[in-house]
């Protein structure tokens, strides 16, 4: 078995040095007057709207995209202006079924005056279109403006004209949006966002709301009669609701015997935080928990509410003792538990507050195992509150959240999506598998967004076949959920990165990796994600003779960060190797955004390195040309075909007996550049990490892996061998407890 090995290199950074080329339609298309007419028609009609509403001191509207639009086809020139970026504008996205094709639905906030603007641009562009070009424009006609530079400039600059005609493509129509669902309880409602304050606006309209019951700057909780009257007033200002008391899912527990299991002393283990329902002190291994009861005294608690908390407790401190066959290799550890809700509904509001200060204060803790859910589904066009939280708690904390993807109900027949918080996007979200690998009965589907890859992975939870054992408050019981296939991801994760010393970018991409493997095939049931965890760790951090695995960690602030200095064995001038390659990054997200939800996107090209035009350039082992000059993708295939958008990148090529080696370019030398775009106009405040895994595969099973480790110190890589017994051994020196003789 060849071990894991971690390169360390200097990467390379480089601002974006291609341009964007003059704006057209694309080949072949056309916008006539008529098209333009109407838009202003519709403009004209929301005008008069807003111009007898004072309420939010400006104009709340929606277009209607024809597809789904990459950012540089959004709206630019038609609202834009000098002061005022028409990005800025944007207040939510989400998608629109339109037959078999989806479409992008954005809402913009801005001032009459902007408004009043844009009606006058189309009025003038409509004309001109009329008059010059025969009722109808098309991409050769724009063309030949930009060569002949005759064109009248007294009304509209040729910029600007051109520029609203290509908005005017893209557009279908626009209108003002209220369509809202009856609440009979209580509810967190997101409000776009406005000039107005939003406690100062829903005071003026009779809804009076506290401190207490705000999440965010545009997030409260409101009782029934208090969207009554939103409901009747303003109905335009919500962006999105859904009920706060949620039903949890269920999981079967049934109590075998009380067994007489016994647990060493705790030591110095590493400690995984369990956010969940109450736990039993009476247990056997009560002194490995640390537990914190977070549920407000005034509620009722019952002997059922300290099943579920305690049963995930057990897996994580010391589950591999009554399940032998899924001995991890990962030992114990220690927990500390926080009880926040009890066995039967939940207040997502109260949970939100609770896990927020669990992080803030427990600083030391990594790794956090959530394995409470929703029997609600998901919704299609925004992230779940719980989600959005759980999201953003990961881009400012350094810590990583292991996600339940939560169970089907019983009687449930058909297909289910998924359940809150599992639509948390940077948090890895666990489903559950029976014993031979085939989706469990009650696992429920994604994606998220129409487009995120939930659930990341699957694990062992049990079924009806075969349960897993745990310690409930009466003794041992067998159970199955994915409540259960979570705690033992936790568990790896919380290996690799304390253990192991390595980050959670790196952690989360090996986890993926592992699960995903050669020959992958696209989850296309939503089911089982990137595939079935490895129960050993150590087929985590080992590979077979015949492959080499390794990883990389880097930050990136400009557009690329790139090493094109990877040397890969070679013999008789070819590579005889398959690649593959998973990249992880914990991005800033925007619920307010809707459907275009992460702010950052990091694509990843990964291959050998050949001499270009401009330079030395990569030849991606997924054929990813996405970015290069003169190559045009739009963003549905972009999102398809490489996961534009998506914090997961896992690329792999298929392993073939008729497969031959690739040639060999110059010095042999294989590159890695991971490029960033940004959503949002403002900057991120801060570098992101990334981690990287790589395997190579050997074509003809000889194990190379000691060339490799040598050609890359000559190129000047410090090369460590992650061997598993010696890492164990620095940890435990480094937390060893030094008594000084004063």
């Amino acid at each position: 078995m060849n071990n894991l090995l971690q390169l360390k290199g200097e990467f390379e950074h480089k601002k974006n040095s291609n341009g964007y080329g003059a704006v057209n339609l694309p080949v072949g298309a056309s916008v006539g007057c008529e098209h333009i007419f109407k838009l202003k028609s519709e403009l004209e009609s929301i005008l008069s709207i807003w111009t007898k509403n004072s309420l939010i001191g400006g104009a709340l509207l929606s277009a209607h995209y024809n597809r789904v639009v990459a950012k540089s086809n959004r709206i630019k020139s038609l609202f834009e202006s000098s002061a005022v970026k028409a990005n800025d504008l944007i207040r939510g996205a989400r998608f629109e079924e339109n037959g078999k094709n989806i479409n992008h639905i954005f809402t913009y906030f801005m001032s009459l005056e902007q408004l009043e603007e844009a009606i006058s641009r189309l009025e003038v562009c409509g004309e001109i279109v009329k008059i010059k070009f025969s009722g109808n424009i098309t991409t050769e006609n724009i063309a030949e403006l930009y060569k002949s530079k005759k064109f009248d400039k007294s009304t509209i600059s040729l910029t600007r004209f051109i520029g609203v005609i290509v908005d005017c493509y893209y557009v279908n129509k626009f209108s003002i949006d209220d369509n809202l669902e009856d609440i009979n309880e209580p509810a967190i409602v997101t409000l776009y966002k406005t000039k107005s304050k939003t406690l100062k606006l829903l005071e003026s309209i009779g809804i009076k709301i506290f401190e207490t019951g705000v999440i965010d700057e545009t997030t409260i909780l409101i009782n029934p009669d208090q969207f009554k009257i939103l409901k009747e007033k303003a109905p335009y200002l919500v962006a999105m609701q859904v009920r706060d008391f949620a039903d949890l899912t269920k999981e079967e527990i049934n109590e075998t015997s009380s067994g007489g299991i016994t647990i060493p002393a705790s030591t110095n283990e590493p400690k995984i935080g369990v956010i969940d329902t109450l736990f039993d002190n009476e247990v056997y291994f009560r002194d490995w928990v640390e537990y914190e009861n977070m549920l407000d005294p005034n509620i009722p608690v019952e002997r059922k509410d300290y099943y579920h908390g305690t049963a995930v407790s057990s897996i994580i401190v010391d589950g591999p003792t009554f399940n032998p066959e899924m001995n991890d290799e990962c030992g114990r550890f220690r927990v500390k538990h926080f009880g926040v809700a009890t066995h039967g509904k939940f207040s997502s509001f109260s949970v939100l507050k609770n896990i927020r200060a669990a992080v803030a204060a427990n600083r030391d803790i990594k790794v956090w195992n959530l394995s409470l859910g929703s029997v609600m589904e998901i919704h299609k066009n925004f992230i779940s509150p719980e989600a959005a939280e759980l999201d953003k708690i990961q881009s400012e904390y350094d810590v990583i959240f292991v996600v339940a993807g939560t169970n089907k109900p019983s009687r449930s027949k058909e297909s289910m999506r998924i359940g809150a918080p599992a639509d948390s996007i940077n948090s890895l979200v666990v489903n559950s598998v029976k014993e031979s690998g085939d989706p469990a009965s009650y696992t429920r589907i994604g994606p998220v967004l129409s487009f995120f890859h939930k659930p990341d992975v699957s694990y062992y939870g049990g079924d009806n076949d075969k349960g897993i054992t745990v310690c409930t408050p009466t003794g041992q019981g067998v159970v199955q959920g994915t409540s259960f296939a979570a705690p033992w991801i936790a568990r790896k994760l919380a290996y690799l990165i304390h253990y192991m010393g390595m980050t959670r970018e790196v952690a989360k991409a090996l986890i993926i990796d592992s699960a995903a493997g050669w020959n992958r095939k696209d989850d296309l049931t939503h089911s089982v994600g990137y595939g079935v965890v490895p129960i050993k760790i150590s087929e985590i951090l080992q590979t077979t003779d015949d492959e080499i695995r390794f990883f990389m960690t880097g930050t990136i602030d400009k557009y690329e960060t790139y090493n094109y200095n990877i040397p890969v064995p070679s013999y008789k001038d070819k590579h005889p190797f398959f690649a593959r390659a998973t990249l992880c990054y914990f991005p800033n997200c925007s619920r307010n955004q809707g459907v275009d939800y992460t702010d950052t996107e990091m694509d990843i090209h990964f291959g050998r390195v050949r001499a270009g035009k401009r330079g030395p350039e990569i030849m991606p082992i997924n054929n990813n040309f996405q970015d290069v000059e003169g190559r045009c993708l739009y963003e549905g295939p972009a999102r398809l075909l490489y996961r534009k958008w998506d914090n997961i990148k896992h690329i792999s090529e298929s392993v073939k007996t008729t497969s031959r080696p690739k040639g060999k370019y110059g010095a042999g030398l294989w590159g890695l550049s991971v490029k960033i775009k940004e959503r949002l106009t403002y900057s991120r405040n801060h570098d992101m990490q990334f981690g990287v895994v790589i395997t190579l595969k050997e074509m003809n099973g000889i194990n190379r892996i000691d060339d490799f480790i040598k050609l890359c110190m000559v190129r000047g890589f410090i090369v460590n061998r992650v061997d598993i017994d010696s890492r164990i051994d620095v940890y435990a020196k480094a937390e060893e407890n030094i008594k000084f003789d004063i």
